[in-house]
């Protein structure tokens, strides 16, 4: 049985930031209390839409335990930790596990080219150095490299390894995704928002969304609807999301 981790839509958070280009915790706060008063299923912070790239590893903790403190396990909380080094990654990983997230997101190294094999190894490394699950990023658009569906198949094996979050934009990658890794307990999500009702129809068991920042509730009555057959209803709300 699949785990129901991933099911739904997550919320691709924002960082917010004030006129000094300090994380506004007031501003983050009110995002999240907004977000459970929509239902939403999970959040994921440090992604990038939350502008991993631009934030100190201190920056990045600190954020991440008041996000924990705040959400107080009403719903999983998903933090971004990938960056091009193995090891700076599962240093990274370790200190949110102990801050208490509820699994972490890995995109893929970037900027250098890596072989699939390479990539995989990379994964399998990070993937063992925690005891939280771990969910595959795959936003080749922005790295240059794509995680293969090779390389899913093969990851997917791996106890801890529960899921991918893919942003190619590609309705076919998903499919791809799915096709390859039913026998196994792994969930694919897509992470492109017009796609959405697509992959629920494909299989994927949800979204990592970033429109949920301020259509939630649009997002949200997608997946729902979606879930209880309303398809006249989810379809309307696909519509309105993607005008």
């Amino acid at each position: 049985m699949k785990s129901t981790l991933l099911n739904g839509i997550i919320c691709a958070m924002v960082t917010p930031f004030d006129d000094q280009q300090k994380i506004n915790l007031e501003a983050t706060k009110n995002l999240i209390e907004q977000l459970l008063q929509n239902k939403i299923n999970g959040i994921f912070i440090l992604g990038t839409n939350g502008e991993f790239h631009v934030m100190s590893n201190e920056e990045k903790l600190s954020f991440a335990d008041f996000v924990v403190q705040t959400v107080k396990h009403k719903v999983p909380v998903f933090v971004g930790t990938g960056s091009n080094s193995t090891q700076e990654t599962i240093e990274l990983s370790q200190k949110m596990e102990k801050i208490g997230v509820d699994a972490l997101s890995i995109i893929t190294p970037f900027l250098v080219p890596i072989t699939q094999n390479e990539l995989v190894e990379h994964y399998k490394r990070i993937a063992a150095s925690v005891s939280i699950p771990v969910i595959l990023y795959n936003i080749p658009k922005n790295t240059g490299i794509s995680i293969a569906v090779e390389s899913v198949t093969k990851l997917a094996q791996v106890k801890n390894i529960i899921g991918i979050k893919d942003s190619s934009g590609n309705i076919d990658n998903i499919i791809n995704y799915i096709q390859v890794t039913k026998e196994y307990d792994f969930s694919v999500l897509s992470g492109s928002d017009s796609l959405i009702l697509k992959a629920l129809k494909a299989g994927a068991t949800g979204a990592i969304a970033s429109t949920s920042n301020l259509l939630s509730k649009i997002d949200v009555g997608i997946y729902n609807d979606f879930c209880i057959g309303n398809m006249e209803e989810a379809e309307k709300n696909n519509s309105q999301l993607n005008s």
